[in-house]
This record gives structure tokens, C-alpha cells and sequence, in this order.
């Protein structure tokens, strides 16, 4: 019962090629109608099970059709141009969103809107990927005809291995035979989990290929909790004239003023090489506390040694060492002088947790 990747029959080689990218897996995937007085709780393992089987069973059998599509999407000097219809539409706008954000150029355009203009959206430097689980998604048809009319790629993912859309496509992934999850086996459940399960492999193997970094990441997230895990000390640190620094044998005295001044609640101690030598925080004025603390030097009172971050380094990074530490601040120094400064506050409005 089961198919691998091969030529569609009657089809000229190089052209429309049928891939089984999950095997017919026939009793393996069982009907499984829910039995009565079921309870809610097994409604949910049973929808979680069938759908986690026909996933299995797509990856069991992914081989080198799967390494043929991410030839032609990374040969497209265009995007690649996500279409369906129904609950393949809303898979599909998630696919094109993925891979947007991971570095491959992606578009979502809708079937129907297609038909009354939005053909434009589509180049002949694109590539098009179609869902539909059966194959036979009319609203297509016209995405399908312009693909083959101005040689376009066009990849599809569909249960249907002898479907229309199969047919005409230059790359078919044919998804394992499944069951619905629902009750009724009728509502898209197994179908769009395989679907999205398939886009997703797609568009990390693509960001693998292309090694996506997390600095282009961070260039295209750079709003929310996931830009902010990329956000690195340079981009958050206070500079020049902001940053709290006075020479050794500076007499306390004034030390205490340029540190109220800074508002950062320490100050650093540069040597005459410019190389960060010492700090001076809160917490060494109170160890020093008494009638000849103004009368010393920062040499006197400084912590030697201070903990240090780099400018490169992750925000979160700075964060952690704040935190472990119990300190506030952290001076940013690089090949040995100071060049900025980062507070707690900076890492807290950032969205860095």
C-alpha cells in the first residue's frame, strides 16, 4: 500500500513528479471514532494521538522529493508565494509568516482575491507553494493556470496523490493517509496539523541552509519577548559623557558628587592606561562610612576588579549577572577601557525577564 517518491505516471521526467512524502499507512492509522460515553479528557488524548501518528508517519518517510522542493525555493531569486483556501489558508498564512521571519521572503495571496487582480503579486521570479488536503480546491485554478502559463515552480502539499492540483503541480508532497480527529472525521484536524507540521519543516531546513543568525533574527523580531532575548548590551548602555568615571587618588570628596550626579548609584576608576581598575558602589560607602570618608581617595575605598560585560554580549547576559550578584549596574568595557554602562532599569524596560 505504500508509495515512494517517484515519477507521476505518463509524466515527462524533469517535469510534474508525485511525491509521497508519508507513506499510505493504512492500518496504522485506524479509525478511531469516539467510543460512547466517552469523557472529555479522552476526546482530547484521542485528538492529540491520531494527530501525533500521521506527524509520525510524515516523517518517517520524508526523503529527497522534500530536499528537491528546498532546491527550487532556494534557487528563487523572488518569494515564495503561499496560497490556499479554507482552513489550508489559515495553515498557509502561517507558513508565509514563518518563513518571512526566518529568512526566506515569503507572501501570503489568497485564492479568491487572485482571481480579481492579486494575480499581480505573483513574479516570474516567484515560487508558489498550494495547500489543499484533497486537491481539488477550485479557487486555485487560477494561481495554477498563471504558474503554468509564465513557468512559475509550483509545489504543493496535498492528500490527493491523483488530484487535479497533484497533477499539474512540478513538485507534489503527498501527505500519509490520516483520519480527521474529529468526531465526525470530517472537520480539517489531522489534515492542517500535518500541513503546518510539513511548512514549518520547510521553512527551518531553508533557515538552515541559508545560516539564518540570530542577529538577522533579532533584525526582523525586533519588537516582543523574542527580540528581546537578542537585544545585546551595546544596543541598551549609556556612553560618553553619561558613563560615571573619575581618576585614581580622586578625593572622595568629589568622587561623591560625580556619583550623585550620574544617578547610577556607583562610579568606576579609571588607571592612567584608561583600563577600568576599581568601582566604588553604595555599599563601599556604608563599609567605609565615618568622619574621614571625605577625607580619603578612591583609591582607598574602591572594590578592585569589578565585574565587567562586554558590548556584544546578550542583554539577558548582563541581566543574569545583575541579578546573581545582587548589584544594579554594570560597566561595559572592551580590551580593557570602559565604554558604557548598563543599569537593571535598562535591561526591565527593554522587556528583557
Amino acid at each position: 500500500m505504500s508509495e515512494t517518491l517517484r515519477e507521476a505516471p505518463g509524466k515527462t521526467p524533469g517535469k510534474t513528479q508525485v511525491e509521497t512524502v508519508g507513506e499510505t499507512v493504512g492500518k496504522t492509522l485506524k479509525d478511531d471514532a469516539p467510543e460512547p460515553g466517552e469523557s472529555d479528557l479522552e476526546a482530547a488524548c484521542r485528538v492529540l494521538e491520531t494527530e501525533a501518528r500521521a506527524i509520525d508517519a510524515l516523517s518517517a518517510t520524508l526523503d529527497g522529493r522534500f530536499v528537491d522542493v528546498l532546491d527550487v525555493f532556494t534557487k528563487c531569486s523572488g518569494r515564495i508565494i503561499v496560497t490556499g483556501m479554507g482552513k489550508s489558508g489559515h495553515v498557509a498564512h502561517k507558513v508565509a509568516a514563518t518563513m518571512a521571519s526566518t529568512g526566506t521572503p515569503a507572501q501570503f495571496v489568497h485564492p479568491g482575491e487572485a482571481s480579481h487582480g492579486d494575480l499581480g503579486m505573483i513574479t516570474r521570479d516567484d515560487a508558489v507553494l498550494a495547500l489543499s488536503n484533497s486537491g481539488e480546491t477550485a479557487e486555485l485554478n487560477d494561481i495554477v493556470a498563471y504558474t503554468r502559463r509564465f513557468r512559475i515552480p509550483l509545489v504543493v502539499i496535498t492528500s490527493g496523490r491523483g488530484s487535479s492540483l497533484a497533477e499539474a503541480a512540478d513538485i507534489a508532497l503527498i501527505m500519509p493517509e490520516f483520519e480527521e480527529a474529529c468526531s465526525m472525521g470530517l472537520a480539517p484536524t489531522t489534515s492542517t496539523t500535518v500541513m503546518l507540521a510539513l511548512g514549518d519543516a520547510l521553512a527551518v531546513a531553508l533557515l538552515n541552509r541559508q545560516g539564518f543568525s540570530a542577529e538577522e533574527f533579532h533584525v526582523l523580531h525586533p519588537q516582543g519577548r523574542l527580540g528581546a532575548k537578542l537585544i545585546r548590551v551595546e544596543d541598551l548602555m549609556h556612553r560618553g559623557d553619561e558613563v560615571p568615571l573619575v581618576e585614581p587618588g580622586t578625593p572622595m570628596s568629589e568622587a561623591l558628587l560625580a556619583m550623585t550626579n550620574k544617578r547610577f548609584g556607583c562610579i568606576g576608576i579609571v588607571d592612567k592606561g584608561g583600563k577600568l581598575s576599581g568601582i566604588i558602589t553604595d555599599g563601599d560607602l556604608r563599609r567605609h562610612m565615618g568622619d574621614a570618608l571625605l577625607a580619603q581617595t578612591t583609591d582607598q575605598v574602591m572594590t578592585a576588579n569589578p565585574k565587567t560585560i562586554g558590548p556584544h554580549a546578550l542583554a539577558a547576559e548582563a541581566l543574569n549577572i545583575m541579578n546573581s550578584d545582587r548589584i544594579t549596574s554594570l560597566f561595559v568595557v572592551e580590551d580593557g577601557p570602559p565604554v558604557g554602562i548598563i543599569h537593571v532599569h535598562d535591561c526591565l524596560r527593554a522587556g528583557i525577564v
